[in-house]
């Protein structure tokens, strides 16, 4: 305790420290809410932030993205008549006008902590992921101005499912811990779909979908929803903010918020994709308008949801196959059920594909109502 009271002195915070208490929630850096008390004796909570520096090898990277997206979001908010306050985040200065501490080799970092609001592990209400979907379309539409050539590539190659393709290829070659016989139904699947790989960054290639300010963490829990009107006011976690494709946030959204199951559910009776939260994340991404995207976009924007979901299902099998060196596991073959919950929904989206692309385009005629 006395280590996380002498990192918070450091920034400029209201009153005297009081307490800290350890956010559970996350899993790449560790989340403190800490307490001050103030001197009519009430106390005023912050956030404070150690980055997980295995993650992230140039912090300052991080913090210089973050800096300069939140100052942008700012400023738009503002002109729109918001509350910056509440709808972004932001960034304590320490008492040297830095933003951020090293203390002992670790980086950390403080927020202001937004009140009266909370983020979900899973969708327990539609209308939450409605308007997750709103504030994920929110966060893109006050950013497309923003020039994305001036952020720093954080995690190079973070989307590029060509390049994840070849990564998972090497690994099934290598076969470097002999399980490779156990799993030939879901390598089958994912070679099978080798061509699915290639629209998004082929279009990036062609000019034909920009590079954007994009997220690359766009799960239902990093949205803060509002306990009083049920809406999503703030987008949390910028770490992974970089240039990127509108097109792999909106499907890992999808992804992730859309699945009947837990990421790692072994039952995979259990693990269906929800056609009607694809409806309500669309409706909401889309409700405030089309024109922050290009026609390539929304073309492919139905297709995203089954793309990244069969990067990740990638990704875990590969580490799978790697003996589990990138994703933490708390059971044998963690990784693995995950790849094949992700397959699973690939296969479900497969299946109920046309009626995906008949809600986008419910979705864009509405907003193009909006222009």
């Amino acid at each position: 305790m006395e280590k996380l009271r002498n990192v918070a002195q450091r920034f400029q915070l209201s009153g005297q420290f009081a307490e800290a208490h350890l956010c559970q929630s996350g899993h790449i850096n560790d989340t403190y809410v800490v307490s001050c008390r103030v001197e009519d004796g009430s106390q005023v909570r912050y956030i404070l932030q150690r980055i997980n520096q295995n993650v992230f090898k140039n912090p300052e990277e991080v913090m210089a993205n973050i800096q300069a997206v939140t100052a942008h979001l700012r400023r738009k908010i503002v002109e729109n008549g918001g509350d910056p306050e509440r709808e972004t985040l932001n960034l304590i200065p320490t008492w040297e006008g830095a933003i951020y501490v090293v203390e002992d080799g670790e980086v950390w970092r403080a927020y202001k902590f937004i009140e009266g609001a909370q983020t979900y592990q899973v969708v327990q209400n539609p209308a939450h992921f409605y308007h997750a979907g709103k504030a994920f379309g929110r966060f893109q539409q006050l950013l497309r101005d923003f020039p994305a050539e001036t952020l720093y590539e954080t995690i190079p190659d973070f989307h590029n499912t060509p390049k994840r393709l070849e990564n998972f290829r090497r690994a099934v070659e290598a076969d470097r811990c002999g399980r490779l016989k156990e799993v030939q139904q879901e390598v089958e699947f994912v070679l099978s779909r080798a061509e699915d790989t290639k629209p998004v960054e082929e279009g990036i290639a062609s000019g034909s979908i920009p590079v954007r300010v994009a997220h690359n963490d766009t799960k239902f829990d990093n949205i803060l929803i509002d306990d009083a009107t049920g809406e999503g006011i703030c987008v949390l976690d910028l770490d992974t903010v970089m240039p990127g494709s509108y097109l792999y946030d909106f499907g890992d959204a999808i992804r992730f918020g859309a699945s009947t199951a837990p990421e790692d559910e072994q039952d995979l009776r259990k693990v269906n994709f929800d056609i009607m939260l694809f409806q309500e994340f669309t409706q909401g991404y889309l409700s405030n308008g089309v024109d922050f995207m290009t026609p390539a976009e929304l073309e492919l924007l139905a297709f995203s949801a089954r793309l990244i979901t069969l990067e990740c299902g990638m990704r875990f099998l590969e580490d799978h196959l790697n003996g589990d060196r990138y994703f933490r596991i708390h059971r044998p073959n963690h990784n693995l059920d995950r790849a094949r919950t992700q397959f699973k929904l690939v296969a479900d989206m497969e299946a109920q594909y046309d009626e995906m692309r008949r809600i986008v385009d419910a979705a864009v005629a509405e907003g193009r109502k909006l222009a």
